[in-house]
């Protein structure tokens, strides 16, 4: 019999949270974006979005870059090194459970 045990300890919980992986997610997939981006793609409020976006800045998994556009303020954010690396060992992690999970036998 195979072992039960789940591991759930390469888990970046940064990463986890669903609005912070649709983040890293969307500057992944494409790049730089702006708040007004990041919001509309995620579909979240502007504090929802503001709270996560600081505790990825915070643990140093994106830059925020302040700029002024035609008199009005423009935050544009993009993934780091240490982002990328927090993302693709958050992925594999993921991959490794999805995996034991598939090929656990009821």
């Amino acid at each position: 019999m195979p072992d039960a045990t789940i591991n759930f300890n390469g888990l970046d919980t940064t990463v986890h949270g669903p609005i912070r992986l649709g983040v890293l997610s969307a500057l992944t997939l494409d790049g730089p974006l702006d708040f007004t981006t990041l919001r509309n793609r995620l579909q979240v409020s502007d504090g929802a979005l503001g709270l996560h976006l600081g505790k990825l800045e915070a643990a140093g998994y994106i830059t925020a870059r302040k700029r002024f556009i035609a008199r009005r303020p423009n935050t544009r954010y993009a993934l780091t090194s240490a982002g990328r690396r927090a993302f693709d060992n958050y992925l594999t992690s993921m991959r490794r459970l999805l995996d034991q999970l598939a090929n656990h036998a009821p």
